[in-house]
């Protein structure tokens, strides 16, 4: 993943998320989150009740955006992405918890678990010295997941 990429998101604090609801239909949703550049997962907290969370388990596929916390718009920048929920017990998610809290050490008083994202793709707009530069990034190897 482009450290540009890494930099900016790392900085950042909210995310807007978008799956699907049981008929297919976008439902957003938004949340704190910390990236793991990484290994290139993106973590965020919620309630293992919440309708988001119960969508998600259903069909794990995701995208998102994440805009600065402080928008300048003469030089806009921002991430879209994409990605698949990881099961909770999945082998990448094991640091999950820890990697989340590190950087909001206050969620360990607020209830709910911190769900995985694997990443898929990325394309980040830049317009702070060339307007409309994009950069891409794309998962080479995608592991199977298995969907309930």
């Amino acid at each position: 993943m482009d450290k540009r990429i890494i930099q900016f998101a790392q900085n950042q604090k909210v995310a807007s998320i978008c799956c699907l609801d049981e008929r297919g239909r976008p439902y957003c949703f938004s949340c704190f989150f910390s990236l793991d550049g990484e290994d290139e997962l993106l973590y965020f907290k919620s309630s293992s009740d919440s309708y988001h969370t119960n969508l998600m388990c259903i069909k794990p596929e995701i995208a998102g955006s994440i805009l600065p916390d402080k928008l300048n718009v003469l030089a806009i920048k921002g991430i879209q992405f994409s990605g698949i929920v990881l099961p909770v017990n999945h082998v990448l998610t094991k640091n999950a918890s820890k990697h989340y809290h590190s950087k909001y050490p206050f969620a360990l008083a607020i209830s709910g678990n911190v769900y995985t994202i694997q990443l898929t793709k990325i394309k980040m707009t830049d317009n702070s010295n060339v307007f409309g530069k994009k950069i891409a990034w794309e998962r080479t190897v995608i592991e199977e997941i298995e969907i309930k």
